[in-house]
């Protein structure tokens, strides 16, 4: 690696050398074989459940089947937050029904049961009938508050499918994220908490519904001597070497968290920066892994550099990498960070550190403007003012010094 300090970046352990060597030796490199089945009983452990794990391709594949497996259909309703990546609600499309966006609470900055409740209740008023289901975040390994948030679920009888893609390690009050809904999804994408290259799994209730989602994910074949299909099925499943490095990243993946962990109690240590305030758990009962560690910059903070921030377009990659960007219609758009916010970003990169804005809301995306909002404010308000940090395996105490030094340079 070169001197330049990666928002996120997995990291390889050693450990998942002797697993991919035993996938290529036993010939088993397709989508089965003994590493997959040895990685879901790997995370069912980890998960502390006894509910049943299938790995897949990715996370979004997991949303997908989640729905699919609570009974979904084309224009039913699914309560989704607001304040997440698209690919929370991007499968909710996928089955052809309609996204609800619900804004978040200034806490834990994920789904606001009160505003929840009240637009459930709406949303019947409104067209006749119950919402199918709800979609909950775990913002950035943060859990949501899952007491009020489960009890309306249960108030008005409606699963819960909980995207914990970002919050493999998280707990909330002692219980693991993925294990609250009904189904959970996670991911182990090249930038999550421990990655399988390009992965993820679903969390089902039982031995059925995993069977159910197998089904789905190996294209609904159906048991004959040749090819019959009788439902439209998906090519969802994980390879046997892509869960071998899984099972070499399980682990060390409670010395990863620690690692995290550690990162935001040295980020609480040392960003002593008037205007500047770290994202914390909000109570006892949050243990957040902190994917990546966050904050909030004041708007009246002044930051050199402002009046070049939103002066050019964006060109290069914003993501994952190898990811691909469309081309904007303008440098602007109706919903953006702070120019002080924005000017970090850039005052940052031109230091060799990368930094990112907090995930723009959903229902501030063209993609799903046209659907159903109920908004508080609170989300826009952390976009317009929020920052992510780097946070990852390869961030040492040295590069988190470089890091916090580099903002106070910013600041006027």
């Amino acid at each position: 690696m070169d001197d330049r300090i990666l928002l996120r970046m997995c990291k390889m352990s050693g450990h998942e050398l002797p697993f991919i060597q035993e996938a290529f030796e036993g010939e088993w490199v397709v989508p089965l074989g003994p590493n997959v089945t040895g990685f879901e009983k790997d995370l069912e452990k980890f998960l502390g459940t006894d509910k049943k794990v299938v790995a897949l391709s990715s996370g979004t594949a997991a949303l997908h089947l989640g729905l699919l497996g609570l009974g979904v259909e084309p224009g039913d309703e699914v309560m989704v937050q607001s304040m997440t990546f698209s690919a929370s609600v991007n499968p909710v499309r996928y089955v052809g029904a309609i996204p609800v966006m619900v804004d978040s609470e200034c806490e834990s900055w994920n789904m606001d049961p009160v505003l929840l409740d009240n637009a459930i209740a709406d949303r019947i008023k409104k067209t006749g009938k119950k919402p199918k289901a709800i979609v909950v975040v775990c913002l950035y390994g943060m859990p949501a508050d899952y007491d009020r948030i489960l009890e309306v679920a249960s108030k008005w009888n409606i699963p819960v499918l909980e995207d914990a893609a970002e919050a493999f390690g998280s707990s909330f009050d002692g219980q693991k994220c993925g294990t609250f809904g009904t189904f959970g999804a996670l991911s182990f994408n090249g930038n999550k908490m421990i990655t399988t290259s390009g992965g993820g799994a679903l969390v089902c209730p039982d031995e059925e519904s995993a069977r159910k989602a197998m089904y789905y994910a190996t294209q609904a074949r159906l048991g004959y001597a040749y090819y019959q299909h009788e439902e439209v099925g998906y090519n969802y499943r994980m390879s046997n070497i892509s869960a071998g490095i899984g099972r070499g990243q399980m682990m060390v993946a409670d010395e990863y968290i620690a690692h995290h962990r550690h990162r935001q109690q040295y980020y609480r240590e040392h960003l002593d920066i008037d205007g500047i305030s770290l994202h914390e758990n909000p109570g006892v009962k949050f243990d957040s892994n902190f994917w990546l560690c966050t904050v909030l910059i004041d708007e009246t903070l002044r930051v050199k550099g402002e009046d070049k921030a939103y002066s050019a377009a964006i060109t290069s990659t914003v993501g994952g990498a190898g990811g691909v960007t469309g081309v904007g219609n303008s440098i602007h758009t109706d919903c953006e960070p702070n120019r002080n916010v924005e000017a970090i970003r850039l005052g940052l990169a031109e230091k060799g550190i990368e930094s990112r804005p907090l995930w723009k809301p959903m229902h501030k995306q063209p993609v799903f403007s046209k659907y159903p909002s109920y908004i508080n404010g609170i989300s826009e308000s952390l976009f317009h003012r929020g920052l992510c940090l780097p946070s990852g395996p390869y961030v040492t105490d040295r590069d988190a010094d470089r890091v916090i030094e580099a903002i106070k340079s910013l600041i006027i």
